[in-house]
């Protein structure tokens, strides 16, 4: 199906999703759908979804983001791939403004954090907009704060900043608190001997600070003699 259109229209539209029905993998669709993902799944994988966004992005983008729905999950994650293909700034943040409101998996968040490289060239401004939108009531868009820390920030001049926002966040919703301990396992791999002092001395919920370290010493990149004394730091 040929993607790098000029227009795009409700039959192009219902024209894509068939069109992805046709190729699906039946199997990686009942692998997928086992993973806690809320939408239903058509089956299509990772590596075809990011082609197809830039297949979109090289035409008109624009209109095929207003006829997105949001009734599959293979829709809602294009469309995080087809943001992280815009250049421009202003569009960008409007698309990520909408998107953020769509997320309700974790596949989908994650994916699109990773990509959304556009974050390096303007950190002091995405930094002020992860602060902005971290205290949302929704919750997949706490994780995405936390996500694009990890992916972005961690860096020395952020460290203080991130742990400050890690104890500010004590509320029982899993999602959050395993992107809020897989930062906190991140931050240790690069800078160990800081992220101690913080994992003995945190704000964290039990859970959150017990997952930390267990993510922690799941590396191999940590010492033996290291998990060992992390294993001690656990709460009981």
């Amino acid at each position: 199906m040929e993607l790098v259109r000029d227009c795009w229209n409700g039959d192009d539209y219902n024209e894509f999703i068939n069109y992805l029905f046709e190729i699906r993998d039946i199997k990686y669709k009942n692998f997928h759908s086992g993973l806690g993902i809320k939408s239903e799944v058509i089956g299509i994988r990772t590596p075809i979804l990011k082609s197809m966004a830039k297949d979109i992005s090289r035409g008109n983008y624009r209109g095929f983001l207003e006829l997105l729905r949001e009734e599959y999950y293979e829709e809602i994650t294009l469309y995080g791939f087809i943001i992280c293909n815009i250049k421009e700034m202003n569009d960008s943040v409007k698309y990520l403004n909408i998107y953020k409101e769509r997320i309700n998996n974790w596949a989908s968040c994650d994916l699109f954090c990773s990509g959304y490289k556009i974050i390096k060239r303007n950190k002091e401004y995405f930094w002020k907009y992860i602060n902005d939108n971290i205290s949302s009531d929704n919750l997949w868009i706490r994780r995405m704060c936390f996500v694009l820390i990890l992916n972005y920030y961690i860096e020395e001049d952020y460290l203080k900043d991130i742990f400050k926002l890690c104890d500010g966040y004590n509320i029982e919703e899993y999602y959050v608190q395993m992107a809020v301990a897989w930062l906190i396992s991140i931050c240790y791999i690069k800078y160990p001997s800081v992220t101690t002092k913080y994992i003995i001395n945190n704000k964290l919920d039990d859970f959150t600070h017990n997952k930390a370290i267990q993510k922690i010493r799941e590396s191999y990149k940590v010492s033996s003699e290291d998990k060992e004394y992390l294993n001690k730091l656990k709460r009981k």
